[in-house]
């Protein structure tokens, strides 16, 4: 195990990883695990109501489709980049960069002006060489040299609770939508679909390099079963049933 984290350390150019494990809950399980978290964690206080707050993401793949594929091929090391915004705002705009390991992921994040946005979707990109991101960089040269272009909008809710120790997040993610008629995050017209029935909801635990005992007890992981679930997937096979590519 010693020598497997060691390789993984060097493949992720000393990224910080951290562990993520996603789960499906019915209603149910999602109560019940709600009701105990709230009385041990902390809401996000990004919340906005009590379904937490909305994540609404542009995803980028290239002409041979890679960022889906080789998920549904299981490759062990992949990446996927992304622009994200919270609650339908501008005043955070986000280009991110998700690398996974098997269970470990990396997330690194870069601000860019709805103004830059704009030109990321209209092909216009070279400004991003003149920021000092490492993460920009490399995303002008999945854009410019592997063709990279904006796929598909995954819009959903998430109710996420905070324990300090450890870096816990765990996060309850509700209502995942597909955008089916625009790659606008923005679009004023945006027509999202929903791609799991109303009743799951997907639970993700992440940690850094230990889960408290308390919470794992409160969390009985082994009573659940644990999925390799993908939202960018879901909403990319939605998107494709619509689009018929």
């Amino acid at each position: 195990m010693a020598k497997s984290l060691r390789w993984i350390n060097v493949q992720s150019r000393g990224r910080k990883l951290r562990t993520e494990k996603k789960y499906y809950l019915h209603l149910h399980d999602y109560l019940t695990l709600k009701r105990k978290l709230a009385s041990t964690l902390v809401l996000d206080s990004h919340s906005v109501d009590f379904d937490g707050y909305n994540i609404r993401s542009l995803y980028f793949d290239d002409p041979r489709r890679s960022a889906l594929e080789e998920k549904n091929d299981g490759i062990f090391r992949r990446e996927k980049y992304r622009i994200r915004i919270y609650n339908g705002s501008d005043k955070t705009i986000k280009v991110e960069r998700k690398s996974k390991f098997g269970e470990f992921v990396c997330k690194e994040s870069a601000p860019i002006t709805k103004d830059e946005y704009r030109l990321i979707l209209e092909g216009e990109y070279a400004f991003l060489l003149e920021r000092e991101e490492s993460l920009l960089h490399e995303f002008y040269a999945a854009l410019n040299t592997y063709g990279f272009r904006p796929i598909v909008i995954v819009d959903y809710w998430r109710e996420a609770y905070i324990y300090e120790l450890g870096n816990v997040r765990i996060t309850f993610d509700k209502k995942l939508s597909a955008g089916i008629n625009t790659v606008d995050l923005f679009h004023p017209q945006l027509v999202i679909e929903e791609v799991i029935p109303p009743e799951l909801t997907i639970m993700e635990v992440k940690f850094d390099s230990f889960l408290p005992d308390h919470i794992r007890q409160i969390l009985q992981p082994e009573n659940n079963v644990r999925s390799s679930i993908s939202k960018y997937v879901l909403c990319r096979e939605k998107s494709i049933q619509h689009f018929k590519e």
